[in-house]
């Protein structure tokens, strides 16, 4: 792993809450050897026990630990649940301890969760993908037989909508940032961001409209109260709308991985597809950092996905979406690579590994 030349102004001292795979762990990556940034992550994965090994997103901490290690980056990690008030008072003394001037300036909210406990209640609330007011049906992607087949989804209750907000919307995003605001650890000018996805029309019944959209919704309306807070330490907060990806979340929703595997084979050639890492990337040096201004939508919101919704690009996934089949998806489709990226979320088909060769399951993560 490369260090980039630094950015001017960028990070230095980085909460990331859901930092373990995806977006939060290519956030972590670019303000730790973008910026030299101290970074504080914080995720639920699953250690391993005995013969039984880690989840992907704990190997993936170990090896981000030991390439700050070397690269003499101060990373510490906290695995809990993050929803809890306990997490939230730990990582706030872990701040004070052990983070530069024992605050931090810049907070990743990138939590993908299937349920959540609300603190206040007790109640335990779990999310649910479906459409809201209608049933759905529209042609889909059997990612395990690579079938092109066709879906319906039943319309949500009000109680499916309700808890999917919950789980999924800007509550805990709100509840950090009021906690690690009464704590005093946001330094002057902190700023906070959160993901979320809008993406085609094809995708809104299940997505932007459906149980999601609402969840989305929800966020962004807790990002302008946010936004609030921050402002009077000269900061901000804000919804980054980043572009389709494989992501083990994106990999669950109904006709997603058909647009995704349609889409790669438009932007590959046109040398415009980004994975998670290089649109954080992107979002770091040319609108947070480097001297540059956030450029926002009518809605208020950051625009990773331009580059996925130039009208060239989605007329050209538009145009053979009535034509693919299974017999034609690898014409019209990059499932090859849709599947090679869903692969290496779990650590497979990694170029230079050989996975004949025993290796250690236990590995704990220490901080550096």
């Amino acid at each position: 792993m490369k260090s980039r030349k630094p950015l001017q102004g960028g990070p230095k001292s980085v909460l990331v809450i859901g930092a373990s795979t995806g977006y939060g762990l290519s956030s972590r990556i670019a303000a730790a050897f973008g910026s030299g940034a101290a970074t504080l992550g914080i995720f639920f994965e699953r250690p391993a026990e005995g013969d039984k090994p880690a989840s992907p997103g704990w190997y993936n901490t170990v090896a981000f630990h030991e390439e700050a290690r070397k690269a003499k980056l101060k990373a510490v990690s906290i695995n809990g649940d993050a929803f809890s008030p306990e997490l939230k008072s730990q990582v706030i003394e872990a701040i004070k301890a052990k983070m530069p001037n024992g605050k931090v300036d810049l907070i990743v909210y990138s939590l993908a969760s299937p349920r959540r406990t609300d603190p206040k209640t007790g109640e335990t609330h779990k999310s649910v993908l479906k459409p809201v007011g209608q049933s759905f049906h529209a042609k889909n992607l059997d990612t395990d037989r690579k079938v092109v087949n066709d879906v319906t989804l039943e319309a949500a209750t009000p109680e499916d909508v309700h808890n999917t907000v919950k789980v999924m919307g800007g509550e805990d995003w709100e509840l950090w940032m009021e906690a690690l605001d009464s704590a005093g650890v946001l330094s002057e000018g902190a700023q906070t961001v959160a993901y979320s996805y809008i993406g085609p029309q094809v995708t809104w019944p299940i997505y932007k409209d459906g149980t999601i959209g609402k969840a989305k919704e929800n966020l962004e309306q807790a990002g302008q109260r946010i936004d609030a807070i921050l402002k009077m330490h000269r900061g901000r907060a804000f919804v980054s709308v980043n572009k389709a990806v494989v992501t083990q979340a994106s990999s669950a929703i109904p006709v997603v991985p058909l647009y995704v595997s349609l889409l790669f084979k438009v932007m590959k050639p046109a040398g415009t597809h980004e994975g998670c890492i290089e649109q954080i990337q992107r979002l770091f040096e040319k609108q947070m950092y480097n001297g540059n201004a956030l450029e926002f939508d009518d809605a208020g919101r950051v625009r990773l996905d331009d580059l996925e919704m130039k009208p060239e690009i989605q007329k050209a996934v538009f145009d053979v979406w009535p034509k693919v089949t299974t017999e034609t998806l690898d014409t019209y489709g990059d499932f090859a690579g849709y599947q090679s990226d869903f692969l290496k979320n779990f650590g497979f088909g990694l170029a230079g590994v050989d996975y004949e060769q025993a290796t250690e399951v236990e590995r704990p993560i220490v901080d550096a």
